[in-house]
Protein backbone atom coordinates (compact mmCIF):
# COMPACT_ATOMS: atom_id res chain seq x y z
CA UNK A 1 0.00 0.00 0.00
CA UNK A 2 1.23 3.48 -0.87
CA UNK A 3 2.65 5.53 2.01
CA UNK A 4 1.82 9.11 2.81
CA UNK A 5 3.47 12.20 4.32
CA UNK A 6 1.90 13.95 7.27
CA UNK A 7 1.06 17.60 6.61
CA UNK A 8 1.32 19.62 9.80
CA UNK A 9 -0.04 23.11 9.18
CA UNK A 10 -0.06 24.44 12.73
CA UNK A 11 3.32 24.74 14.47
CA UNK A 12 3.56 23.02 17.84
CA UNK A 13 4.33 24.95 20.99
CA UNK A 14 7.83 23.59 21.66
CA UNK A 15 8.87 22.48 18.14
CA UNK A 16 9.85 24.77 15.28
CA UNK A 17 9.47 23.87 11.62
CA UNK A 18 12.61 22.97 9.71
CA UNK A 19 11.82 25.51 6.99
CA UNK A 20 12.19 28.28 9.59
CA UNK A 21 15.17 26.84 11.47
CA UNK A 22 17.44 26.00 8.52
CA UNK A 23 19.54 28.21 6.28
CA UNK A 24 17.68 28.78 2.97
CA UNK A 25 21.03 29.28 1.19
CA UNK A 26 22.12 25.70 1.91
CA UNK A 27 22.55 23.56 -1.21
CA UNK A 28 20.21 20.77 -0.09
CA UNK A 29 17.59 23.30 0.99
CA UNK A 30 17.50 24.79 -2.49
CA UNK A 31 17.81 21.44 -4.24
CA UNK A 32 14.73 20.16 -2.43
CA UNK A 33 12.73 22.96 -4.12
CA UNK A 34 14.06 22.17 -7.60
CA UNK A 35 13.48 18.39 -7.88
CA UNK A 36 9.97 17.53 -9.19
CA UNK A 37 8.92 15.28 -6.31
CA UNK A 38 5.30 15.16 -7.45
CA UNK A 39 6.33 13.72 -10.81
CA UNK A 40 8.40 10.98 -9.13
CA UNK A 41 5.61 10.27 -6.65
CA UNK A 42 3.10 9.87 -9.47
CA UNK A 43 5.45 7.64 -11.49
CA UNK A 44 6.33 5.27 -8.61
CA UNK A 45 2.78 5.08 -7.19
CA UNK A 46 1.99 2.32 -9.73
CA UNK A 47 4.18 -0.05 -7.68
CA UNK A 48 1.88 0.28 -4.65
CA UNK A 49 -1.62 -1.00 -3.98
CA UNK A 50 -4.28 1.60 -3.16
CA UNK A 51 -6.40 -0.58 -0.89
CA UNK A 52 -4.47 -3.53 0.47
CA UNK A 53 -1.39 -4.02 2.61
CA UNK A 54 0.41 -2.08 5.27
CA UNK A 55 1.14 1.56 4.29
CA UNK A 56 4.69 1.89 3.01
CA UNK A 57 7.15 4.69 3.56
CA UNK A 58 6.60 7.91 1.56
CA UNK A 59 8.04 7.70 -1.96
CA UNK A 60 9.86 11.01 -1.57
CA UNK A 61 11.59 9.70 1.56
CA UNK A 62 12.83 6.53 -0.16
CA UNK A 63 13.99 8.31 -3.33
CA UNK A 64 15.78 10.99 -1.32
CA UNK A 65 17.59 8.34 0.76
CA UNK A 66 18.83 6.68 -2.44
CA UNK A 67 20.07 10.02 -3.77
CA UNK A 68 21.72 11.00 -0.48
CA UNK A 69 23.48 7.63 -0.37
CA UNK A 70 25.06 8.21 -3.79
CA UNK A 71 25.68 11.93 -3.23
CA UNK A 72 27.71 11.41 -0.06
CA UNK A 73 29.13 7.94 -0.83
CA UNK A 74 27.73 6.08 2.18
CA UNK A 75 26.15 2.66 2.66
CA UNK A 76 22.50 1.83 3.33
CA UNK A 77 23.17 1.55 7.06
CA UNK A 78 25.13 4.82 7.22
CA UNK A 79 22.62 6.91 5.28
CA UNK A 80 19.83 5.81 7.63
CA UNK A 81 21.90 6.57 10.74
CA UNK A 82 23.18 9.95 9.53
CA UNK A 83 19.68 10.95 8.46
CA UNK A 84 18.65 11.20 12.13
CA UNK A 85 21.57 13.57 12.84
CA UNK A 86 21.31 15.90 9.84
CA UNK A 87 18.32 18.29 9.66
CA UNK A 88 19.13 19.26 6.05
CA UNK A 89 18.85 15.61 4.99
CA UNK A 90 15.48 15.43 6.73
CA UNK A 91 14.21 18.59 5.05
CA UNK A 92 15.43 17.26 1.70
CA UNK A 93 13.36 14.13 2.37
CA UNK A 94 10.18 16.14 2.94
CA UNK A 95 10.10 16.26 6.75
CA UNK A 96 8.55 19.40 8.26
CA UNK A 97 9.85 18.81 11.81
CA UNK A 98 13.07 17.28 13.13
CA UNK A 99 12.76 13.51 13.58
CA UNK A 100 14.50 11.51 16.30
CA UNK A 101 13.83 8.00 15.02
CA UNK A 102 15.30 6.13 12.06
CA UNK A 103 13.40 6.81 8.80
CA UNK A 104 13.33 3.11 7.88
CA UNK A 105 15.23 -0.12 8.21
CA UNK A 106 18.25 -0.38 5.86
CA UNK A 107 16.74 -3.49 4.26
CA UNK A 108 13.77 -1.39 3.09
CA UNK A 109 16.12 0.43 0.72
CA UNK A 110 16.99 -2.94 -0.83
CA UNK A 111 13.31 -3.77 -1.24
CA UNK A 112 12.56 -0.35 -2.73
CA UNK A 113 15.37 -0.72 -5.29
CA UNK A 114 14.02 -4.14 -6.26
CA UNK A 115 10.51 -2.69 -6.49
CA UNK A 116 11.35 0.18 -8.86
CA UNK A 117 13.94 -1.85 -10.81
CA UNK A 118 15.97 -0.58 -13.73
CA UNK A 119 13.12 1.51 -15.18
CA UNK A 120 12.65 3.36 -11.90
CA UNK A 121 16.36 4.17 -11.70
CA UNK A 122 16.19 5.41 -15.30
CA UNK A 123 13.36 7.76 -14.31
CA UNK A 124 15.45 9.25 -11.49
CA UNK A 125 18.39 9.65 -13.89
CA UNK A 126 16.10 11.28 -16.48
CA UNK A 127 14.94 13.83 -13.91
CA UNK A 128 18.57 14.63 -13.02
CA UNK A 129 19.30 15.33 -16.70
CA UNK A 130 16.22 17.45 -17.44
CA UNK A 131 16.72 19.51 -14.29
CA UNK A 132 19.66 21.25 -16.07
CA UNK A 133 17.38 22.56 -18.81
CA UNK A 134 18.97 23.64 -22.09
CA UNK A 135 22.50 22.97 -20.80
CA UNK A 136 21.93 19.24 -21.34
CA UNK A 137 20.85 19.73 -24.97
CA UNK A 138 24.16 20.34 -26.72
CA UNK A 139 24.80 19.45 -30.35
CA UNK A 140 28.01 17.53 -29.61
CA UNK A 141 28.49 14.87 -26.93
CA UNK A 142 31.41 12.71 -25.78
CA UNK A 143 31.31 8.92 -25.28
CA UNK A 144 33.61 6.53 -23.44
CA UNK A 145 33.48 3.18 -21.62
CA UNK A 146 34.75 2.02 -18.25
CA UNK A 147 34.42 -0.97 -15.92
CA UNK A 148 32.07 -1.15 -12.94
CA UNK A 149 33.83 -3.59 -10.64
CA UNK A 150 31.79 -6.04 -8.60
CA UNK A 151 32.36 -6.63 -4.91
CA UNK A 152 34.07 -10.02 -5.26
CA UNK A 153 37.43 -11.41 -4.27
CA UNK A 154 40.16 -11.89 -6.87
CA UNK A 155 39.10 -15.16 -8.53
CA UNK A 156 41.28 -18.27 -8.67
CA UNK A 157 40.30 -21.86 -9.47
CA UNK A 158 41.18 -23.06 -5.98
CA UNK A 159 39.04 -20.37 -4.33
CA UNK A 160 36.03 -21.36 -6.43
CA UNK A 161 36.55 -25.06 -5.69
CA UNK A 162 36.68 -24.32 -1.96
CA UNK A 163 33.40 -22.39 -2.37
CA UNK A 164 31.85 -25.56 -3.83
CA UNK A 165 33.04 -27.60 -0.84
CA UNK A 166 31.61 -25.07 1.64
CA UNK A 167 28.30 -25.01 -0.25
CA UNK A 168 28.04 -28.83 -0.21
CA UNK A 169 28.70 -28.90 3.54
CA UNK A 170 26.07 -26.23 4.15
CA UNK A 171 23.39 -27.89 1.97
CA UNK A 172 24.02 -31.34 3.44
CA UNK A 173 23.49 -29.92 6.91
CA UNK A 174 20.30 -28.05 5.94
CA UNK A 175 18.75 -30.99 4.04
CA UNK A 176 20.09 -33.59 6.52
CA UNK A 177 21.96 -35.52 3.84
CA UNK A 178 24.62 -37.92 5.16
CA UNK A 179 27.76 -37.73 3.03
CA UNK A 180 30.02 -40.72 2.57
CA UNK A 181 33.03 -38.66 3.64
CA UNK A 182 33.14 -34.94 4.54
CA UNK A 183 36.93 -34.23 4.44
CA UNK A 184 36.51 -31.66 7.22
CA UNK A 185 39.97 -32.47 8.59
CA UNK A 186 41.71 -32.80 5.23
CA UNK A 187 40.63 -29.47 3.66
CA UNK A 188 42.24 -27.13 6.28
CA UNK A 189 45.57 -28.93 5.85
CA UNK A 190 45.40 -28.67 2.08
CA UNK A 191 44.54 -24.94 2.31
CA UNK A 192 47.74 -24.40 4.31
CA UNK A 193 49.82 -26.21 1.70
CA UNK A 194 48.53 -23.97 -1.15
CA UNK A 195 50.81 -21.20 0.16
CA UNK A 196 53.78 -23.21 -1.18
CA UNK A 197 52.74 -22.20 -4.71
CA UNK A 198 54.86 -19.08 -4.18
CA UNK A 199 57.86 -21.08 -2.97
CA UNK A 200 60.57 -22.26 -5.35
CA UNK A 201 61.57 -25.33 -3.37
CA UNK A 202 58.07 -26.55 -2.35
CA UNK A 203 56.08 -25.52 -5.42
CA UNK A 204 55.28 -29.15 -6.32
CA UNK A 205 53.78 -29.72 -2.88
CA UNK A 206 51.49 -26.71 -3.28
CA UNK A 207 50.50 -27.77 -6.81
CA UNK A 208 49.62 -31.24 -5.52
CA UNK A 209 47.39 -29.70 -2.82
CA UNK A 210 45.42 -27.67 -5.41
CA UNK A 211 44.81 -30.79 -7.52
CA UNK A 212 43.62 -32.65 -4.42
CA UNK A 213 41.18 -29.86 -3.54
CA UNK A 214 39.64 -30.06 -7.03
CA UNK A 215 39.31 -33.84 -6.73
CA UNK A 216 37.59 -33.58 -3.33
CA UNK A 217 35.20 -30.89 -4.64
CA UNK A 218 34.15 -33.23 -7.48
CA UNK A 219 33.68 -36.16 -5.11
CA UNK A 220 31.50 -34.21 -2.67
CA UNK A 221 29.40 -32.72 -5.49
CA UNK A 222 28.72 -36.13 -7.06
CA UNK A 223 27.99 -37.66 -3.67
CA UNK A 224 25.39 -35.08 -2.65
CA UNK A 225 23.84 -35.11 -6.13
CA UNK A 226 23.29 -38.88 -5.94
CA UNK A 227 21.54 -38.63 -2.57
CA UNK A 228 19.28 -35.67 -3.42
CA UNK A 229 15.60 -36.17 -4.20
CA UNK A 230 13.97 -34.75 -7.34
CA UNK A 231 12.52 -31.85 -5.33
CA UNK A 232 15.91 -31.03 -3.84
CA UNK A 233 17.62 -31.18 -7.24
CA UNK A 234 15.06 -28.77 -8.66
CA UNK A 235 15.49 -26.49 -5.66
CA UNK A 236 19.29 -26.25 -6.08
CA UNK A 237 19.35 -26.67 -9.88
CA UNK A 238 21.04 -23.31 -10.63
CA UNK A 239 23.76 -23.77 -8.02
CA UNK A 240 24.46 -27.32 -9.20
CA UNK A 241 24.92 -26.06 -12.75
CA UNK A 242 27.35 -23.38 -11.52
CA UNK A 243 29.34 -26.00 -9.60
CA UNK A 244 29.67 -28.22 -12.69
CA UNK A 245 30.75 -25.21 -14.81
CA UNK A 246 33.47 -24.34 -12.29
CA UNK A 247 34.86 -27.87 -12.21
CA UNK A 248 34.86 -28.25 -16.02
CA UNK A 249 36.29 -24.86 -17.03
CA UNK A 250 39.91 -24.61 -18.17
CA UNK A 251 42.40 -21.76 -18.23
CA UNK A 252 41.81 -20.74 -21.85
CA UNK A 253 38.00 -21.10 -21.85
CA UNK A 254 35.66 -18.20 -22.62
CA UNK A 255 32.64 -17.11 -20.54
CA UNK A 256 34.17 -18.54 -17.38
CA UNK A 257 32.64 -18.32 -13.90
CA UNK A 258 34.61 -15.86 -11.76
CA UNK A 259 32.36 -15.76 -8.72
CA UNK A 260 30.18 -18.39 -7.06
CA UNK A 261 27.40 -15.94 -6.08
CA UNK A 262 27.77 -13.45 -9.00
CA UNK A 263 28.00 -15.64 -12.08
CA UNK A 264 27.42 -12.75 -14.54
CA UNK A 265 30.76 -11.12 -13.67
CA UNK A 266 33.16 -10.79 -16.61
CA UNK A 267 36.93 -10.37 -16.84
CA UNK A 268 37.77 -7.11 -18.63
CA UNK A 269 41.26 -5.90 -19.56
CA UNK A 270 41.51 -2.15 -20.23
CA UNK A 271 45.28 -1.99 -20.63
CA UNK A 272 46.03 -0.42 -17.24
CA UNK A 273 49.52 -0.93 -15.82
CA UNK A 274 48.39 -0.88 -12.18
CA UNK A 275 45.37 -3.15 -12.74
CA UNK A 276 45.69 -5.63 -15.58
CA UNK A 277 42.27 -7.26 -15.12
CA UNK A 278 39.01 -5.92 -13.71
CA UNK A 279 36.06 -8.13 -12.79
CA UNK A 280 32.62 -6.64 -13.28
CA UNK A 281 30.59 -5.24 -16.17
CA UNK A 282 31.27 -2.73 -18.93
CA UNK A 283 29.65 0.71 -18.70
CA UNK A 284 29.06 3.31 -21.42
CA UNK A 285 28.95 7.00 -20.42
CA UNK A 286 27.78 9.99 -22.52
CA UNK A 287 28.43 13.59 -21.43
CA UNK A 288 27.84 16.98 -23.01
CA UNK A 289 30.91 18.58 -24.56
CA UNK A 290 30.87 21.99 -22.83
CA UNK A 291 28.98 21.57 -19.57
CA UNK A 292 30.00 17.98 -18.73
CA UNK A 293 26.50 16.79 -17.77
CA UNK A 294 25.97 13.04 -17.99
CA UNK A 295 23.21 12.48 -20.55
CA UNK A 296 23.60 8.73 -21.08
CA UNK A 297 24.55 5.77 -18.88
CA UNK A 298 24.11 2.13 -19.83
CA UNK A 299 25.42 -1.13 -18.36
CA UNK A 300 26.35 -4.09 -20.60
CA UNK A 301 26.70 -7.76 -19.77
CA UNK A 302 30.03 -9.32 -20.62
CA UNK A 303 32.83 -7.52 -22.43
CA UNK A 304 31.41 -6.18 -25.72
CA UNK A 305 33.46 -4.19 -28.19
CA UNK A 306 33.25 -0.43 -27.51
CA UNK A 307 31.79 0.26 -30.95
CA UNK A 308 28.80 -2.02 -30.22
CA UNK A 309 27.93 -0.11 -27.04
CA UNK A 310 27.50 3.23 -28.83
CA UNK A 311 24.20 2.59 -30.64
CA UNK A 312 22.23 1.50 -27.50
CA UNK A 313 23.72 4.43 -25.55
CA UNK A 314 22.61 6.90 -28.22
CA UNK A 315 19.19 5.28 -28.17
CA UNK A 316 18.92 6.00 -24.45
CA UNK A 317 20.03 9.60 -25.11
CA UNK A 318 17.26 10.01 -27.68
CA UNK A 319 14.69 8.50 -25.30
CA UNK A 320 15.56 10.94 -22.50
CA UNK A 321 15.93 14.19 -24.48
CA UNK A 322 13.59 13.37 -27.40
CA UNK A 323 16.26 14.39 -29.92
CA UNK A 324 19.47 13.11 -31.52
CA UNK A 325 22.91 14.62 -31.15
CA UNK A 326 24.60 15.92 -34.28
CA UNK A 327 28.04 14.53 -33.44
CA UNK A 328 29.58 12.20 -30.88
CA UNK A 329 33.33 12.38 -30.15
CA UNK A 330 35.01 9.07 -29.35
CA UNK A 331 38.49 7.57 -29.05
CA UNK A 332 40.18 4.91 -31.17
CA UNK A 333 38.28 2.05 -29.51
CA UNK A 334 35.08 2.89 -31.42
CA UNK A 335 36.21 1.82 -34.88
CA UNK A 336 33.56 0.48 -37.22
CA UNK A 337 30.77 3.02 -37.71
CA UNK A 338 30.93 6.59 -38.96
CA UNK A 339 27.17 7.29 -38.71
CA UNK A 340 24.46 6.08 -36.32
CA UNK A 341 21.06 7.43 -37.28
CA UNK A 342 21.45 11.18 -37.64
CA UNK A 343 24.50 11.27 -35.36
CA UNK A 344 27.96 11.49 -36.90
CA UNK A 345 30.66 9.49 -35.12
CA UNK A 346 34.03 11.29 -35.04
CA UNK A 347 37.15 9.46 -33.87
CA UNK A 348 40.32 11.23 -32.84
CA UNK A 349 42.37 9.45 -35.50
CA UNK A 350 39.50 8.67 -37.88
CA UNK A 351 39.22 9.15 -41.61
CA UNK A 352 36.89 12.13 -41.21
CA UNK A 353 39.93 14.07 -40.02
CA UNK A 354 40.69 14.96 -43.66
CA UNK A 355 37.46 16.98 -43.95
CA UNK A 356 38.69 19.70 -41.58
CA UNK A 357 41.92 21.62 -41.24
CA UNK A 358 44.41 20.49 -38.62
CA UNK A 359 43.63 23.46 -36.35
CA UNK A 360 39.83 22.97 -36.51
CA UNK A 361 40.17 19.24 -35.86
CA UNK A 362 42.37 19.89 -32.84
CA UNK A 363 39.94 22.46 -31.45
CA UNK A 364 36.99 20.08 -31.91
CA UNK A 365 38.67 17.32 -29.88
CA UNK A 366 40.16 19.63 -27.28
CA UNK A 367 37.56 18.65 -24.67
CA UNK A 368 37.22 14.97 -25.57
CA UNK A 369 39.41 13.96 -22.61
CA UNK A 370 37.07 15.80 -20.21
CA UNK A 371 35.09 12.57 -19.81
CA UNK A 372 37.99 10.93 -17.95
CA UNK A 373 37.72 13.06 -14.77
CA UNK A 374 33.94 12.58 -14.86
CA UNK A 375 34.45 8.80 -14.71
CA UNK A 376 36.99 9.33 -11.92
CA UNK A 377 34.48 11.32 -9.84
CA UNK A 378 31.81 8.68 -10.42
CA UNK A 379 34.12 5.99 -9.07
CA UNK A 380 35.64 7.90 -6.16
CA UNK A 381 32.72 10.04 -4.98
CA UNK A 382 29.49 8.33 -6.09
CA UNK A 383 30.00 4.58 -5.51
CA UNK A 384 30.73 3.43 -9.07
CA UNK A 385 34.21 2.17 -8.14
CA UNK A 386 32.82 -0.96 -6.46
CA UNK A 387 29.28 -2.21 -6.88
CA UNK A 388 27.73 -3.84 -3.80
CA UNK A 389 24.28 -4.43 -5.34
CA UNK A 390 23.30 -7.92 -6.46
CA UNK A 391 22.79 -9.21 -9.99
CA UNK A 392 22.55 -7.54 -13.38
CA UNK A 393 19.72 -5.30 -12.16
CA UNK A 394 21.98 -4.13 -9.34
CA UNK A 395 24.65 -3.19 -11.89
CA UNK A 396 22.23 -0.99 -13.85
CA UNK A 397 20.61 0.57 -10.77
CA UNK A 398 23.95 1.45 -9.17
CA UNK A 399 25.20 3.03 -12.41
CA UNK A 400 22.08 5.14 -13.02
CA UNK A 401 21.86 6.36 -9.42
CA UNK A 402 25.58 7.24 -9.44
CA UNK A 403 25.13 9.31 -12.60
CA UNK A 404 22.01 10.98 -11.17
CA UNK A 405 23.96 11.95 -8.05
CA UNK A 406 26.78 13.36 -10.20
CA UNK A 407 24.32 15.53 -12.15
CA UNK A 408 22.78 16.86 -8.94
CA UNK A 409 26.23 17.58 -7.52
CA UNK A 410 27.12 19.44 -10.72
CA UNK A 411 23.95 21.51 -10.38
CA UNK A 412 24.79 22.37 -6.76
CA UNK A 413 28.32 23.49 -7.69
CA UNK A 414 27.28 25.57 -10.70
CA UNK A 415 27.67 29.38 -10.29
CA UNK A 416 24.11 29.99 -11.45
CA UNK A 417 22.77 27.78 -8.69
CA UNK A 418 24.97 29.37 -6.00
CA UNK A 419 24.05 32.96 -6.87
CA UNK A 420 20.41 32.05 -7.37
CA UNK A 421 20.37 30.75 -3.81
CA UNK A 422 20.94 34.23 -2.36
CA UNK A 423 18.08 35.83 -4.29
CA UNK A 424 15.83 32.89 -3.48
CA UNK A 425 16.74 33.14 0.22
CA UNK A 426 15.73 36.82 0.44
CA UNK A 427 12.37 36.13 -1.18
CA UNK A 428 11.73 33.09 1.01
CA UNK A 429 12.64 34.85 4.28
CA UNK A 430 10.44 37.81 3.38
CA UNK A 431 7.54 35.49 2.56
CA UNK A 432 7.96 33.48 5.78
CA UNK A 433 8.05 36.63 7.94
CA UNK A 434 4.76 37.79 6.45
CA UNK A 435 3.14 34.41 7.11
CA UNK A 436 4.55 34.31 10.65
CA UNK A 437 3.33 37.79 11.51
CA UNK A 438 -0.08 37.21 9.96
CA UNK A 439 -0.69 34.33 12.38
CA UNK A 440 -0.76 36.80 15.31
CA UNK A 441 -3.21 39.59 16.08
CA UNK A 442 -1.93 42.79 17.67
CA UNK A 443 -4.06 45.00 19.86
Amino acid sequence: MKGYTKNIEEAQLFYNKLSRALNPKHSLYKLSRVIPWEELDKYFSKHYSKRYGRPGKPIRLMVSLLLLKQLYNVSDEQVVEQWTENPYWQYFSGMEEFQWELPCDPTELVKFRNRIGKKGAEKIFEVSVKIHGKKSEEKEIIADTTVQEKNITYPTDTKLQLKIIDWVWRVSEQEQILLRQTYTRTIPKLKLKTRYLHSVKRYKEGRKATRKIKTIAGRLLRDIERKMTKEQKEKYREKLEVCHRILKQEKTDKNKVYSFHETEVSCIAKGKDHKKYEFGSKVSILITKRTGIIVGAMNFKGNPYDGKTLEPALGQYKKILQKEAQRVLVDGGYRGKAQIGKTEVLRVHGRAKKKWSKWRWKQRFKRRASIEPVIGHLKQDHRLGRNYLKGEIGDSVNLLLSCAAFNLKKLINSPEFIFAQFKFALKLIFKQNILFLSSYTFE
